[in-house]
């Protein structure tokens, strides 16, 4: 049997990936909505196989708990599983010891395959993942520099956070007193601005930036 912590903030996904590993071979034996959680689990009892973790949460992100982790638990393997496929996450997620990087999307069958071949001592990673740590590897960057600041207009700012709540765009429209097109705009140019590739992936990176 292999012993499986999940640590994921956003609870629906927390379902999602429990669902994932519906398995006779796989036993659930944690479940953490962020870092902090997880440690403290495991000051208890660590013997466990593998951590899923997510990278951005509140209290104590993912790869500061990785980080942690591995100095205490070297044996407890570690798959991020998450939806920033930036670079500068997935430097820092390796440098903090993380065996393996995958991205949400991932399916039941690759994900349990990926468990199973990181206790064979793989190093799993989602294809475009290994792409651009090679990248990393070939041309190394340093990410200590300070980030681009990104910016959005006030306009763009009401709009960000009416998505946060999950209002629809007719719904932001209406809350705004602007057009469904207007609205469509910029939308479109936060997702731009913040190199987003789904609402999920928008609304976490907009959090780790302060814009809402």
């Amino acid at each position: 049997m292999i012993k499986i912590a999940i640590v994921e903030d956003n609870t629906f996904l927390m379902r999602t990936i429990i669902e994932k590993l519906d398995n006779p071979e796989i036993l659930i034996k944690y479940k953490a909505f962020n870092g902090k959680e997880i440690i403290d689990l495991l000051q208890v009892n660590n013997t466990l196989d593998v951590i899923l973790m997510d990278i951005e949460m509140p209290i104590l992100n993912g790869i500061e708990a990785t980080r942690e982790i591995k100095t205490k638990y070297p044996q407890i393997k570690i798959i991020i599983n998450t939806v920033f496929d930036n670079d500068e996450n997935i430097f820092n997620a390796i440098k903090a010891g993380a065996d393996g990087y995958l991205l949400k999307d991932v399916d039941s069958e690759k994900l349990i395959e990926a468990i199973r071949d990181i206790l064979k001592g793989g190093a799993v990673m989602t294809p475009s993942i290994a792409m651009k740590t090679l990248k990393l590897l070939k041309n190394p960057v340093d990410f200590s520099k300070s980030e681009e600041v990104i910016q959005l207009s006030e306009r763009e700012i009401e709009v960000l956070e009416q998505l946060s709540k999950g209002l629809k765009n007719k719904d932001i429209a209406s809350n705004l007193n602007v057009s469904f097109f207007t609205v469509k705009k910029h939308i479109e140019n936060i997702y731009r601005k913040l190199q987003a590739h789904n609402r999920i992936e928008l609304i976490q990176k907009a959090r780790e930036n302060r814009l809402i």
